[in-house]
């Protein structure tokens, strides 16, 4: 596990996970939100989105936190591990709402300065349709890497709890999980 990318919808945890994750592995976070996102949420053109992409996984060790679904592939290409949060949208959609409210006039720590949370109806849709719109081409894609690289589908939170703890145990025991 050196270069690990995690995906799902907002508000299933990947940022909150990712941080954790890369304190117990030791290896540098990219929150892809936060190079996304320009000042006053002005979204990085294509061309250049896909070139930073691309430049980043050239590293030999990453946690890259973020969906993106037109570049899955270009991390997917490097990835050593996958995570897919696939929590139900009951839990999904109460998470942005209360993100929201906590963050409220302020930027999330995963987000560039200058981007204040937000919450709009699309995206509030788009959050609780992800696992009927979005999952199925999310797991065809994993399915056809199932036997070069590791793929982790977490269902609930307690499934995400457990994995940090297993990787704590194994990391501070001296297991070789990297």
């Amino acid at each position: 596990m050196k270069r690990i990318m995690i995906i799902g919808s907002g508000g299933s945890g990947k940022s909150t996970f990712s941080s954790k994750l890369s304190e117990v592995l030791g290896l540098p976070l990219y929150h892809l939100d936060a190079y996304y996102w320009k000042p006053g949420w002005i979204a990085t053109p294509n061309h250049e989105w896909d070139d930073f992409q691309r430049e980043l996984i050239q590293n030999d060790e990453w946690i890259i936190d973020g969906n993106y679904n037109r570049t899955l592939d270009i991390r997917i290409s490097r990835a050593d591990t996958i995570i897919f949060f696939d929590l139900p949208p009951w839990i999904t959609t109460y998470r942005v709402i209360k993100r929201r409210i906590k963050y409220h006039g302020r930027t999330r720590p995963d987000l560039n300065e200058g981007c204040p949370e937000q919450l709009d109806w699309e995206f509030i849709k788009w959050v609780w349709n992800f696992r009927k719109y979005k999952r199925p081409g999310i797991l065809e894609k994993l399915k056809k890497y199932e036997k070069e690289k590791n793929i982790i589908i977490l269902k609930t939170p307690k499934e995400v709890t457990n994995l940090i703890d297993q990787l704590k145990s194994e990391f501070e025991e001296g297991n070789n999980i990297l």
